[in-house]
């Protein structure tokens, strides 16, 4: 495990290209990412709005001044559970060729703590079903699989 020297910040507009050409190469994301030039306003205008939003924030990972992995969080309160809070970890991504040198770990741990520094009740994420690896990684970082989602496609 190499996770040594990597940085969690908050993602810059500059990480866009790096950020872009991760979900890009991913190819059982399936969401349509794609470095074609005419596709960077939609990412520009998704950027801006995570930053603008006080419940979300894009981080990356960096080592080496390289982007080298990426995910978002989101808090959400509801008033089940006593009105109590929850991070939703989302679009993780570490870079495919760096893959399995815990950058990924060093990611959702971050997250984590920094959900138990804003007082969050509860982590949780999604993946996709076919990620069989990604599940059994989310299992050693100690997530459950206790619930079925479903999702429905508007676009």
């Amino acid at each position: 495990m190499k996770s040594g020297n990597i940085i969690i910040r908050e993602a810059r507009e500059a990480d866009l290209p790096a950020l872009i050409a991760m979900f890009a190469a991913d190819p059982l994301g399936g969401h349509g990412d794609t470095v074609d030039p005419e596709a960077y306003p939609d990412y520009l205008s998704a950027f801006a709005t995570i930053a603008a939003s006080s419940g979300q924030t894009l981080y990356v990972a960096e080592r080496d001044a390289d982007v080298v992995g990426t995910f978002q969080t989101m808090i959400t309160t509801s008033l089940n559970a006593r009105g109590s809070s929850a991070m939703i970890i989302e679009a993780v991504q570490t870079r495919a060729d760096l893959r399995g040198q815990g950058i990924g770990a060093r990611m959702i741990e971050f997250a984590v703590a920094e959900a138990k520094s804003r007082g969050v009740r509860l982590v949780q994420l999604t993946s996709n079903a076919v990620r069989k690896d990604a599940h059994r990684f989310y299992e050693r970082l100690g997530f459950k699989p206790s619930h079925l989602g479903f999702k429905m496609a508007l676009k």
